[in-house]
């Protein structure tokens, strides 16, 4: 189970950076190597590496293993200290991310209930988990819209669908507002392998090209 913390003593930051099928990974944590944030490139609100930061990626073997096994479709549940700074209210609701299993996925009307939010309050809860600090290990990508359609994500629609196609949840209809155009494929491959963020159109031609009973294709796409 991941464990979390809220405390906010300013400490020295140590970050790494790691590769993933849907972009470089920066990461950032405390001297205690409890996680504080999990950006991606393009991230609307995400962190950039801060003057004074000590880059070094002894904090992070443990993320980074964990992250390489869940890319690969061998991870269901992140085992990572985890420290999330923010309002009450936010933490509040980044605490209920983590309640969202893998293979499911819930509504931001849900998340408020279950933290005892109004439903007018449902638009800030949609707000504080676009500003979920920690992507991917916080689960906020498995919140869609009441109606099945993927709204927002602070990491662009593209990495949404394809980590909900990596868990085997993404929506079968989107509307015709908010679906992708060439939603990604994450190709699962051997961990010693580098796993690479691909359009559709290039799995398939990639496939057809290698479909031969002598060529027996080495990966396959995510479910």
């Amino acid at each position: 189970m991941t464990t979390t913390s809220t405390t906010t003593t300013m400490t020295t930051t140590y970050w790494t950076e790691t590769d993933s099928p849907v972009g470089t990974l920066l990461l950032t944590a405390d001297p205690g190597g409890t996680l504080t944030s999990l950006s991606v490139p393009g991230q609307k609100g995400g962190r950039s590496v801060q003057e004074g930061w000590r880059h070094d990626a002894g904090p992070f073997r443990a993320a980074e293993e964990q992250l390489a096994a869940y890319f690969a479709g061998e991870l269901k549940e992140f085992r990572l200290p985890l420290r999330a700074e923010g309002t009450a209210f936010r933490e509040r609701v980044w605490a209920a991310l983590d309640d969202v299993p893998y293979g499911a996925t819930t509504t931001y009307g849900e998340i408020a209930a279950r933290i005892g939010a109004s439903r007018p309050a449902v638009r800030a809860v949609g707000g504080a988990i676009g500003a979920n600090p920690l992507l991917i290990l916080r689960p906020c990508h498995r919140v869609i819209g009441s109606d099945g359609s993927l709204t927002g994500y602070a990491g662009g629609l593209e990495r949404k669908t394809a980590l909900l196609t990596l868990e085997g949840t993404a929506p079968a209809r989107q509307p015709a507002s908010t679906a992708p155009s060439h939603a990604p494929v994450i190709s699962r491959q051997a961990k010693s392998s580098v796993s690479t963020l691909e359009p559709p159109e290039r799995i398939a031609v990639r496939s057809a090209a290698i479909a031969s009973p002598c060529r027996p294709s080495r990966s396959r796409s995510a479910r």
